[in-house]
């Protein structure tokens, strides 16, 4: 069953005017540590790509913060929810600590699709409620 959806589109100049102002604190900021790690080795190649990467992590968390119905509030937070990939490539949700309990209690599994071009990010993430296990 749909337990909610969320879309999210960001300009990606905006996240390099924040990194800009406040450099790599950002993105620690925003960023859980694994997807910390792939944004360092993306910007170490290619600083767009690090721009790009982050900035579709962003509107992954927005959407995501919209899809599940929480916002940006206890037990979501920036750091809670990471979108990594995959070995296909897929981008997946993977959620940590309390927001993995909220979660699990609650029977969710998100999607999330994610596209940028050179002006802009987008996310979507679809949030599925399943059925708990009969005893």
């Amino acid at each position: 069953m749909i337990y909610g959806i969320g879309t999210d589109i960001i300009r990606i100049s905006r996240i390099a005017e924040a990194l800009d102002r406040w450099g790599e604190r950002f993105a620690r900021q925003i960023l859980g540590e694994d997807e910390l790690q792939r944004y360092q080795h993306r910007a170490a190649r290619a600083p767009v790509r690090g721009v790009r990467y982050l900035a579709t992590r962003f509107a992954a968390k927005e959407a995501f913060s919209k899809a599940v119905g929480l916002g940006m509030k206890m037990p979501m937070t920036w750091r809670a929810m990471q979108t990594l990939n995959a070995p296909c490539g897929r981008p997946v949700v993977v959620t940590s600590g309390t927001l993995q309990a909220y979660m699990a209690q609650h029977h969710l599994l998100a999607q999330v699709s994610l596209s940028d071009e050179t002006d802009y990010a987008v996310a979507f993430v679809l949030v599925e409620q399943k059925q708990a296990a009969s005893a």
